[in-house]
């Protein structure tokens, strides 16, 4: 009888010790998988919840948006105005949101998708802008905007012709041309039309 409380405690022992080894080999799983998720991961799993998310921005900037759209190395925003403003990740210094939501943004992410626009650059983004004339203000990450009008889009810069907001792009309009690197915008708002379909 001796025995078999012996055989019992050994048997519970082992089956806690089992027990712990699966929980154990199931969070470094965890953690092993959440290592893997890109900032690109995250905001596409923010864009499926759709729910306002405060985005710091270089140059001191914050922006109260959903998540739209996301690309190779951008993502398309729109804010409390209802535009569209494109943002290079790189530019994106902080992203706020309720614990849930963070949460929520490392859970199992749907399989990569073969949609064309999450393969899509920003250079590729800039250059529609730029075929369409759709006018637009760039947030420059020292803090300041130009507005005006893409006119080419290279493989690391942009052409701008500046001019006023709502004012078409005219030669007669224009007051300027500026060339911007695209490490040095912090953001792109669209001000007409809506050029970005999924």
């Amino acid at each position: 009888m001796q025995w078999d409380h012996v055989f019992e405690d050994l048997e519970g022992q082992l089956a806690a010790a089992w027990e712990a080894e699966q929980q154990s080999l199931a969070a470094e799983q965890e953690r092993l998988r959440i290592a893997k998720l890109s900032l690109r991961d995250r905001l596409r799993a923010a864009a499926d919840g759709a729910s306002d998310l405060v985005i710091e921005l270089a140059g001191d900037s914050r922006l109260t948006a959903r998540v739209q759209l996301v690309g190779e190395d951008w993502c398309a925003v729109t804010g409390t105005d209802r535009r569209i403003v494109l943002l290079p990740t790189a530019a994106i210094t902080a992203v706020g949101m309720s614990a849930a939501d963070l949460v929520r943004t490392t859970a199992a992410t749907r399989p990569r998708s073969s949609r064309l626009v999450e393969r899509m650059a920003m250079g590729f983004v800039l250059r529609d802008l730029a075929r369409r004339r759709v006018p637009v203000t760039v947030r420059l990450r020292t803090g300041s905007a130009l507005a005006g009008t893409v006119d080419r889009a290279g493989v690391d810069h942009l052409d701008l012709a500046l001019h006023d907001p709502g004012v078409p792009r005219r030669a007669a309009a224009v007051s300027g041309m500026r060339m911007v690197p695209f490490h040095a915008v912090a953001s792109v708002r669209l001000d007409a039309g809506d050029p970005l379909t999924a």
